[in-house]
């Protein structure tokens, strides 16, 4: 059984799954609001308690119920790790790795050190079970180099700073669902794939292989997204600092909490919540807006960098279950063969699309790719 673990800044994801010839997922927990008023412990569906007033009593929360199932023997676990910089493919974590990760917390201080708390709570409690890293770089290491540059002074790039991308674990398990869905060719083809959540981006295959993505050096790149601003202008960065004083730290929280849709809106970084309210009001309706344009927009570059789109797949909380948005974004973009089926869509079918370019809707799983990659290095090592 591997236990799969997705730690954020006020949640921890977890499953666990059993692996042999077909993948059994038993168990499916999540912590949600840590530290916060309406703090929950859900599990496969159903509410537990647990009094847990951090993110230190959170985990321990998560370990004891584990020691608790008598039914339950971890073989391994494997963590979803952000930010890596030059540890991209999945590995063993080690202390030299651990010691790595957190020289590099500034660089990603809304994963990373909740990431790294895991790690080492279950290496206290439990240090027979080996665990994992399993990278969400790994997957657009196969990058062009001139789609992992960054047009700054060289010696920036010498300490490793350049384009790396995020969402790679969504992506990996999209293109072999793609491949399952619609067949070794639409896997192997033109494909951009849009994860739309609250984090957000869009990447593009090749024979299914990234060759390029929206998000940079950081997960607040691209797009525009819930609370993350996306690109942003140096000039427009450097006047926001000096406006209003603000220090590094402060400027992150700015552009990953304060910004993108919550910033445009000034009401709300949910996407449900904004649709109901574009109708009264203006600033919601905008906030829309920019997200379907930008994505359009991102649509429309990657295709250009593939030659052409045959296959556009839609996924994250928004791309799953959000017609409109879909709508939105595919409208006016017939120069690339992408019409939807109206019906279709708005059924939230797997495929959408009635023109050449096939569009489909495809629910991500980051736990289950985390799982068989961890599966797959211990029966590699066997």
């Amino acid at each position: 059984m591997i236990l799969t673990i997705n730690g954020g800044s006020s949640s921890i994801k977890f499953a666990i799954y059993k692996l042999g010839k077909s993948s059994e997922k038993l168990y499916s927990g999540q912590l949600n609001r840590i530290g916060l008023p309406g703090m929950s412990f859900n599990l496969n569906g159903e509410k537990f308690p647990c009094k847990a007033n951090d993110y230190d009593s959170a985990i321990s929360c998560v370990i004891t119920w584990l020691e608790e199932q008598t039914n339950i023997r971890i073989t391994a676990i494997g963590h979803r790790v952000v930010h890596g910089m030059q540890h991209t493919e999945p590995c063993l974590i080690t202390a030299d790795l651990l010691k790595d990760l957190k020289q590099i917390i500034s660089y990603d201080p809304d994963h990373l050190p909740t990431e790294i708390k895991l790690i080492e709570a279950f290496r206290e409690r439990h240090p027979e079970i080996k665990q994992f890293a399993c990278f969400d770089t790994a997957f657009h290491q196969t990058m062009p180099r001139v789609a992992k540059l960054l047009p700054i002074p060289r010696r920036f790039e010498k300490v490793g700073i350049h384009r790396y991308g995020f969402h790679g674990l969504s992506y990996q398990y999209l293109i072999k669902e793609l491949k399952k869905i619609a067949g070794k060719k639409a896997a192997s083809g033109r494909v951009i794939m849009a994860h739309l959540g609250n984090g957000a981006s869009l990447a593009a295959t090749y024979k299914g292989k990234s060759i390029d993505t929206s998000m940079g050096f950081t997960p607040a790149g691209g797009i525009p997204m819930s609370s993350r601003s996306g690109d942003l202008d140096p000039g427009v960065a450097w006047i926001m600092m000096k406006t209003e004083n603000l220090s590094p730290k402060q400027f992150n929280n700015l552009v990953n909490h304060e910004s993108g849709l919550i910033g445009i809106s000034e009401t709300s970084g949910d996407m449900s919540d904004l649709l109901k309210q574009e109708a009264t009001d203006e600033r919601s309706a905008e906030a829309v807006n920019l997200f379907c344009y930008q994505v359009k927009k991102w649509i429309g570059s990657f295709a250009a960098a593939l030659g052409g789109v045959d296959t556009l797949i839609f996924s994250g909380g928004i791309g799953e279950n959000s017609p409109e948005i879909r709508a939105r974004i595919c409208k006016g973009l017939d120069f690339l063969d992408i019409n939807l089926n109206k019906k279709q869509n708005n059924k939230n079918a797997s495929l959408i699309s009635k023109g050449k370019t096939s569009v489909y809707v495809i629910a991500t799983n980051e736990e289950l790719m985390i799982a068989e990659i961890v599966n797959k290095i211990i029966s590699t090592k066997k």
